[in-house]
């Protein structure tokens, strides 16, 4: 059991929280108390599923992006039901990477969650999820190492949660990086409220008129918000969909300390620059693709 220091505030309920979430800027906090699941930031791994024959290709070029090392590669059986799949985790000061290279057909419900996050109870989290408004698509489950569970937020945000049997002890990141969820506005609210009220997070940023630029578009706006919690950063990009090719196929942002340095070990490693890069609201990002087809956006902070 972890001991908190805890910040009283005011919770609001979903239905009231609904209607003021389209402020340009609000900051809405969840006391991180004796019930929040949440490890720590540096524990999301982002799932990350390539053709078998590039497996090896894509971990060396992340690692030699971001630094930092993988596992030893292992085979194993992550579902519930029969398969097979190469599996290692890349450990990176920017971002962590759960590897999968399947070997059988990949089961339903796999495949399509973005990514995982350790609890400290799988119980508790399920029904903490659950309570906020998620689906459970993938009932609870034993893999080797722990359980494992696949949810649903309102909008089609698949995520898995995950506990191991030996609890892990990970370095913090040198940077955090963001989770990138894209969104309609007919379940943005939903989403948001339903998310914050499970993670116990706060919303750093929500702007009604970011730049449309930074989704593709070469003029006009759209809605940014940004959610911090425990669990780590998340970006909510709330579009209407008409997104240039490679925008909404990214699932995290990764912030790095010069996106110049990053980006030249990225084209040396294998990896492609598909959007080069563009400053928005004092963020310099770019969009890369790694061998095996995963893309990512990187960005560089102002100073």
């Amino acid at each position: 059991m972890r001991i908190h220091t805890v910040l009283l505030l005011p919770t609001l309920r979903a239905s009231a929280l609904a209607a003021v979430l389209s402020s340009a800027l609000i900051s809405v906090a969840y006391a991180d108390d004796a019930n929040s699941v949440a490890v720590g930031a540096q524990y999301d791994t982002t799932h990350v599923y390539v053709p078998l024959a590039d497996v090896n290709q894509f971990a060396s070029s992340f690692v030699a992006t971001f630094g930092g090392k993988s596992t030893p590669q292992g085979v194993a059986t992550v579902t519930p039901t029969a398969s097979s799949t190469t599996t290692q985790l890349l450990q990176t000061p920017y971002g962590t990477v759960s590897l999968f290279g399947f070997k059988t057909p990949i089961p339903y419900g796999f495949g399509s969650e973005r990514t995982g996050y350790l609890v400290t109870d799988l119980d508790t989290a399920v029904k903490a999820a659950q309570a906020a408004g998620a689906a459970v698509v993938v009932a609870p489950f034993d893999d080797p190492i722990g359980r494992d569970v696949v949810i649903q937020w309102p909008g089609g945000v698949n995520m898995q949660l995950y506990w191991h049997t030996t609890a892990p002890h990970y370095a913090p990141f040198a940077l955090i990086p963001e989770n990138r969820v894209y969104v309609s506005p007919d379940k943005a609210d939903e989403f948001i409220g339903d998310f914050i009220k499970f993670a116990h997070g706060t919303i750093t940023q929500d702007s009604a008129t970011a730049p449309a630029t930074e989704i593709g578009r070469s003029s006009g706006s759209y809605r940014r918000v940004r959610i911090s919690s425990t669990f780590g950063r998340m970006t909510v990009l709330v579009t209407d969909g008409h997104l240039p090719w490679p925008y909404g196929r990214e699932m995290a942002g990764y912030a790095v300390p010069s996106l110049r340095d990053t980006l030249s070990k990225a084209q040396a490693s294998g990896a492609q620059l598909l959007v080069a890069p563009y400053v928005v609201d004092g963020r310099t990002a770019a969009m890369v693709q790694f061998p095996g087809g995963y893309i990512a956006e990187i960005h560089q902070e102002a100073q």
